[in-house]
C-alpha cells in the first residue's frame, strides 16, 4: 500500500513538473512570437513611414515658399489644432462637414463598438460629460454584453453544433470526435464565407477607396475586436444612404461577433483542443488526508467485493442454479424458518 501511495505521489509530482515545463515553453513561445511580429512590422512598415515623413516635409517647405506671408510657427499651430480635431473625428476639410459624428446612427455605431470592445477610435467623446458617461456606460454595458453574447452563443451552439453531431453520430455510427472535427471545419468555412468573403466584396463595391484586400482586412480587424480604426465604413464624403448604411454595419458587426464566438466555442469543445489545454493547466491536487481516505475506501470496497465474489462462487459450487434462484418456501407456501 505504501509503495502504491508513493508511486502515485511520484506520478503526480512528475505530472506537475511536466505541466510547469509546458507552461514555461508556452510563455517563451508567446514572447518570441511577439518579438517576431514586432521585427516583421518594423521591417515592412518603417520604410513607408520614412517616405511619408519625407514627402510631408517636402510639401510643407514648398507651401511655405509659395506663401511667404505665412510663418512656420503659425502653420505649425494650425496643423496641430487640425490634427487634434481629427483625432476626435472632426475634420477641417470642406467636403467632410456634411457628415456628423454624433447623429443617432453614428452614436449607435459608436456604442456597439464600445460595448463589444472593438473601439475604432475614429470618434471619441468631446465633452467631460460624454467622457464620464462613457465610463459608466462601459462599466455596466461590457459585462452586460458578455452575458448577452454568452447566452446567445450557448443557445446557438445547441442547435448548430451539439444536436447535429449527436444526430449524425447516432445515424451513421461514426466516431463522435471525428464528426465534431469535421463539423467544426465545415462551420468555419461557412462563417468565413458569410462574414468575411461576401462582406468584403460588398464593402469593396460600396466604399470607393477600398479594394478587396482592404475590405477583407476591415472585416477581420472588426470581428476579431482588434479595431485599429484605420478603415471605418460610411465615412466617405459622398456616401449614399449613410444612416441606413451605418445601421446595417452595426447589425453586421454584432452578428459577425456572435458567429465568431460560435466557431471559437465549437473548436474549444473538440477533444483535441481539450487535451492541448490540459498540457498547460495546473492539475488539482488532493491533500494527504483526502488521499488516505480515498485509498482506504477503495481498499475496503475492493476487499468486500472480493469476499462477496468468493462467497457467490462457493454457493454456485455447492448448489445448483435452480436451487439458488428458487424461493425458500415449504409445500404449503409458507416461509421455512
Amino acid at each position: 500500500m505504501l509503495q502504491c501511495m508513493s508511486g502515485s505521489s511520484c506520478m503526480r509530482v512528475g505530472d506537475g513538473y511536466k505541466s510547469t515545463w509546458y507552461f514555461l515553453i508556452l510563455v517563451v513561445s508567446y514572447v518570441l512570437y511577439l518579438i517576431f511580429g514586432a521585427l516583421v512590422f518594423s521591417a515592412v512598415e518603417l520604410p513607408y513611414e520614412e517616405q511619408l515623413r519625407e514627402r510631408l516635409r517636402t510639401e510643407k517647405q514648398q507651401f511655405l515658399q509659395d506663401n511667404e506671408c505665412v510663418s512656420e510657427e503659425k502653420l505649425e499651430e494650425f496643423l496641430m489644432r487640425a490634427l487634434e480635431a481629427s483625432n476626435y473625428g472632426v475634420s477641417v476639410l470642406q467636403n467632410s462637414t456634411i457628415n456628423w459624428n454624433w447623429d443617432f446612427t453614428s452614436s449607435l455605431f459608436f456604442t456597439s463598438t464600445v460595448l463589444t470592445t472593438t473601439g475604432y477610435g475614429h470618434t471619441a467623446p468631446l465633452s467631460d460629460g460624454g467622457k464620464a458617461f462613457c465610463i459608466i456606460f462601459s462599466v455596466v454595458g461590457i459585462p452586460f454584453t458578455l452575458l448577452f453574447l454568452t447566452a446567445v452563443v450557448q443557445r446557438i451552439m445547441d442547435f448548430s453544433t451539439r444536436r447535429p453531431v449527436e444526430y449524425l453520430h447516432r445515424r451513421w455510427g461514426m466516431s463522435k470526435p471525428l464528426l465534431a472535427a469535421m463539423h467544426a471545419a465545415l462551420l468555419a468555412i461557412i462563417i468565413v464565407s458569410c462574414f468575411f468573403l461576401i462582406p468584403a466584396i460588398i464593402f469593396s463595391v460600396l466604399e470607393e477607396d477600398w479594394n478587396f484586400l482592404e475590405s477583407f482586412y476591415f472585416c477581420f480587424i472588426s470581428l476579431s475586436t482588434i479595431g485599429l480604426g484605420d478603415y471605418v465604413p460610411g465615412e466617405g464624403y459622398h456616401q449614399k444612404f449613410r444612416e441606413l448604411y451605418k445601421l446595417g454595419i452595426t447589425f453586421y458587426l454584432i452578428l459577425g461577433l456572435i458567429a465568431m464566438l460560435v466557431v471559437l466555442e465549437t473548436f474549444c469543445e473538440l477533444q483535441q483542443m481539450k487535451k492541448l489545454r490540459k498540457m498547460f493547466y495546473i492539475r488539482k491536487q488532493k491533500t494527504e488526508d483526502e488521499l488516505n481516505i480515498v485509498d482506504h475506501d477503495h481498499l475496503s470496497f475492493a476487499s468486500v467485493s472480493d469476499q462477496a465474489a468468493s462467497i457467490k462462487e462457493d454457493k454456485s459450487d455447492l448448489f445448483p442454479d435452480d436451487v439458488i434462484n428458487a424461493s425458500p418456501t415449504t409445500e404449503n407456501g409458507q416461509m421455512d424458518r
